[in-house]
């Protein structure tokens, strides 16, 4: 707080500096005209708007000290909200306002303070890395303000305001922010205390484990302080919402997998937090009043209107292997397919089913061979072992049926990716704690209800209308009006409206790799004292 207050006194003697210069009259100044121009020479975007403006100042004039100050105190805040504050250290931009005793001076802390202005609110707003840059599996981009026009825009608005409303405005943004600075201020405190030893510790146990766990959910905020030494049922209720939280199996039982999520220490699930930031940051303010979101590491997909949760089904995700991972995207849905048929995608079909074609041609009977004139060939006709994968000229396809590999449904959004939502025959894997099992897709355990959810806007009776297509057996394609926007995410932190922050594991090792591009960028984990 000290540091603050000093910062902001030195700050006022910067702005009197500036306040003292006689207000230039703008056709004579070359000297602060050409030091702008020379500062901003390389920046094309901030070339145009000095220019555009006959270099009249944004900062440095008489009139100014608001835009500055709202600046100045927005970048003091900018660690709270994970990003790299040595792009723009305000006591570096203080020092420039105090030095500038000159027109030429004072052109140099102009552009400065325009750089500093820009490169905050570009990464405040949309993100401080290039997601694809990170990790080539988010396919995209950050939605970028255009520089001069948001320079532009900041020239003509009231300062503070403006600051104010580039933090991202969505409740998880927020909730988030809350979420790491009670992290912040934890870690302050010495964090959650000494780890939980290994073991299995179950309803009626005690000892110095059991001790030890009680102890460790209470700093966690899941028990209320108590005395107690025995595994009692408010312990058993409260490692079951524990479990709840990170994705475990809600059992009771503090076995392997629950002790090594409780036993992660408070750090790094602030760098979650700061990750989870900044991909919000990502994916923008415009979602949809109506969308679908598929969290990967969450194996859940979900039906939002208005910002509430109307619908949810468990899903299968892609396998980690790195060429089965789930893409992230956001696309939108314009159909759905009801009795589809499943055309194999090339990589599957030269991969996996023509090594075994080679070996017998009459394998995997329950696939059709097409040409490309889509006409069914007969096997018994084909020398398998002649083709390559480069070579194979035929697509494989499978008809509509109760055993389709897309089951009875499919949920259509075109991409190039060939990522979709469907149905499946392979019911069991969604008993499963992790569910990556799939080619990339996203499986869905109740395909039926998600399609009448999707379908309700349009019809009063959706699931007749549904079912009437079904019951043909024949491929139908019903369009969705309006159309439904899906976001494909990634978070290992996610928070909820009431209860604490859901912690999930880094399922193909994205946010580690996006966290070590912000360290580099110089994020930095803070404890707060106090």
């Amino acid at each position: 707080m000290g540091t603050v207050l000093a910062r902001r006194a030195l700050l006022a003697a910067a702005f009197g500096a500036l306040a003292t210069m006689a207000v230039p009259v703008w056709a004579g100044q070359a000297a602060f005209a050409q030091a702008v121009a020379t500062a901003a020479a390389k920046d094309a975007a901030l070339t145009q708007f000095y220019r555009q403006r006959n270099y009249e100042p944004l900062w440095t004039g008489n009139r100014d000290r608001a835009r500055r100050k709202a600046l100045i105190q927005a970048l003091e805040d900018a660690g709270a909200h994970g990003l790299p504050v040595a792009r723009y250290d305000p006591e570096v931009l203080e020092a420039a306002f105090r030095a500038a005793r000159s027109d030429a001076g004072r052109g140099k802390a102009e552009v400065l303070a325009s750089r500093m202005f820009l490169q905050y609110a570009q990464d405040i707003q949309t993100g401080v890395l290039e997601p694809a840059r990170v990790v080539s599996a988010i396919k995209r981009a950050a939605p970028r303000r255009d520089r001069l026009a948001q320079i532009d825009a900041f020239s003509k608005s009231t300062p503070r305001a403006y600051m104010r409303a580039l933090v991202p405005q969505t409740p998880e943004y927020e909730r988030l922010l809350k979420e790491k600075l009670h992290l912040e201020r934890l870690l302050g405190q010495g964090g959650w205390g000494p780890k939980v030893p290994g073991g299995v510790y179950r309803p009626g146990a005690g000892g110095s484990g059991v001790v030890a766990l009680r102890n460790r959910l209470i700093a966690m905020g899941y028990m209320k302080r108590s005395a107690s030494q025995v595994y009692d049922a408010g312990m058993q209720k409260a490692v079951q919402q524990f479990q709840l939280d990170h994705g475990l199996t809600p059992d009771g039982v503090a076995g392997p997998g629950t002790l090594e999520a409780i036993n992660i220490p408070a750090t790094t699930r602030l760098g979650q937090v700061v990750v989870a930031m900044e991909r919000e940051r990502w994916l923008g303010p415009n979602r949809g009043k109506r969308h679908v979101l598929v969290n990967i590491t969450d194996f859940h997909a979900r039906i939002i209107e208005n910002g509430k949760e109307v619908f949810a089904t468990r899903s299968v995700v892609g396998k980690t292997a790195p060429d089965h991972q789930t893409p992230e995207f956001s696309d939108m849905m314009e159909h759905m397919v009801i009795n589809p048929t499943w055309n194999v995608p090339r990589s599957i079909a030269v991969k996996e089913y023509l090594p075994l074609l080679k070996r017998n041609p009459h394998a995997a009977s329950h696939l059709r061979v097409v040409d490309s004139r889509g006409r069914t060939v007969s096997r018994g006709s084909v020398n398998f072992s002649q083709y390559t994968p480069q070579t194979f000229p035929y697509a494989l396809k499978q008809p509509p049926s109760d055993g389709n590999a897309l089951g009875l449904v499919k949920f259509m959004f075109p991409n190039r990716y060939n990522i979709y939502l469907h149905d499946t025959p392979s019911k069991s894997l969604f008993s499963r704690e992790t569910r990556a099992f799939s080619h990339g897709c996203i499986r869905l355990n109740d395909p039926f209800e998600f399609a009448y959810e999707l379908l309700s806007k349009q019809t009063n009776d959706p699931q007749g209308l549904f079912h009437a297509r079904l019951k043909t057996g024949h491929e139908t394609v019903v369009e969705l009006t309006p159309q439904v926007p899906v976001h494909l995410i990634y978070r290992t932190a996610v928070t909820q409206p009431k209860g604490r922050t859901r912690y999930l594991p880094d399922l193909y090792g994205r946010d580690a790799r996006i966290f070590k591009a912000l360290h580099a960028a110089g994020v930095e984990l803070r404890a707060v004292r106090g």
